[in-house]
């Protein structure tokens, strides 16, 4: 292998793997509504944050160490440990009006929408 792919497959990212989150954003006149379905995963291990207009999603989906160690996994598809996901977010909101909720194992965040965006219309000073 050339030391050029070697350097690339030995790259740090590569070696503690995040998942990513599948997410669906909705809007309503009022408001921004974002899920994700996070099966597996207690309230308290999520982190839910808002800065401008991204919002980020991080948690940990834990797996019992105990159990593996008795186990033979023959195919593991699901993520297990650290994964975060962000999104630039369509509307402006209020940051202080933002609720989220998990049931059932998917993931509500809703959003308050402010300042709805206004086209200004351009006035031609030469036609006057």
């Amino acid at each position: 292998m050339s030391q050029t792919a070697k350097s690339f497959f030995d790259a740090q990212w590569l070696s503690t793997p995040e998942g990513q989150l599948a997410i669906d954003v909705h809007e309503t006149p009022k408001h921004l509504i974002v899920r994700s379905a996070i099966a597996g995963v207690r309230a308290s291990d999520l982190e839910i944050s808002l800065c401008d207009d991204t919002l980020t999603i991080r948690g940990v989906r834990h797996l019992d160490a105990k159990t593996l160690k008795t186990q033979t996994t023959h195919v593991q598809e699901c993520h297990w440990g650290a994964f975060s996901r962000s999104v630039i977010l369509p509307s402006r909101v209020d940051p202080d009006r933002v609720d989220a909720k998990l049931a059932r194992g998917i993931l509500t965040i809703t959003l308050k929408k402010v300042g709805m965006d206004k086209n200004v219309p351009v006035v031609d000073l030469d036609e006057e």
